[in-house]
């Protein structure tokens, strides 16, 4: 799950860095990559292996 949101956040500063953008002072380029790193070493340090999605 981490890594899919990592993936998500680096496509998101991949975005804004190509279109030049940010969001306000706090969301900006280097704040997405430094989240999606975090996510990347929850990944890799298995928090959130054993997440399945609801089954109805």
């Amino acid at each position: 799950m981490f890594a899919l949101v990592a993936a998500l956040l680096f496509v998101l500063a991949l975005i804004f860095e190509i279109a030049n953008v940010a969001v306000g002072s706090v969301v900006t380029v280097a704040t997405l990559g430094t989240a999606g790193l975090l996510c990347v070493a929850l990944h890799l340090m298995g928090v959130g292996a054993n997440w399945t999605p609801m089954k109805k």
